[in-house]
């Protein structure tokens, strides 16, 4: 059986916000970051994933002000519920680490009552309740979450509404794209153009078609 992994374009629609990061993310000047909340739950692994396609990474209470800005963002978008963080110990049981390398003790934190307790020595990812407490819980399990872009990250967008310099506007069509040359399933695929803010590439005329021809032809 041929393998379902293909090459495939990402279409992206033109967006013309300038100064900031991505327009479905909201900035805090007080944090100077950029945030993004997840209603719908994922595990961590997907959660990270998916900041992590969209040029973000899973959000960290590293700060006293990020934590504000999370907590605030959790009692409007999901007050009954932990989130997960990017804090985790997946690589080495015990040791936890935020995804950007930051050591837990660094973090301005304190934990909820029982916790941690590492149940069945099965909990290895860290989340993130209203009241600002951490618990560490397991990683296949689903909660919401937040992606962030710190300040300090920050480039100006092109003029496809990207930070992604693989964006290229064609004029003919009034559309952007871009050519993914690492294989992916179809769902992943899906995934990776939805997390950038795009689609996967339709043909809607004859002149996209040969648009997309073009640059097919330069991936040979």
């Amino acid at each position: 059986m041929k393998s379902c992994f293909k090459y495939f374009v990402l279409l992206f629609g033109l967006n013309l916000t300038k100064g900031s990061f991505r327009c479905d993310y909201k900035y805090s000047s007080k944090a100077q970051t950029w945030f993004k909340p997840f209603v719908v739950p994922a595990n961590w692994f997907d959660a990270r994933l998916r900041c992590s396609m969209e040029g973000a990474v899973l959000a960290s209470p590293t700060s006293t002000e990020i934590l504000a800005e999370m907590r605030t963002l959790m009692n409007r978008s999901y007050p009954e519920y932990e989130i997960f963080t990017g804090i985790h110990a997946t690589v080495s049981q015990g040791d936890y680490y935020t995804i950007e390398g930051t050591p837990l003790s660094n973090i301005p934190v304190t934990w909820a009552i029982n916790e941690p307790d590492n149940k069945d020595n099965k909990e290895s990812c860290i989340t993130l309740n209203g009241n600002g407490e951490l618990a560490d819980r397991p990683c296949e399990e689903t909660r919401p979450y937040i992606c962030y872009r710190p300040e300090n990250f920050r480039v100006e967008v092109n003029e496809c509404g990207t930070v992604d310099p693989e964006y290229n506007l064609d004029k003919r069509t009034n559309k952007c794209y871009k050519f993914h040359t690492v294989p992916r399933n179809f769902s992943r695929a899906f995934l990776a153009c939805s997390a950038e803010g795009g689609h996967l590439a339709i043909i809607n005329s004859d002149v996209e078609a040969m648009v997309l021809r073009e640059l097919f032809a330069k991936y040979p």
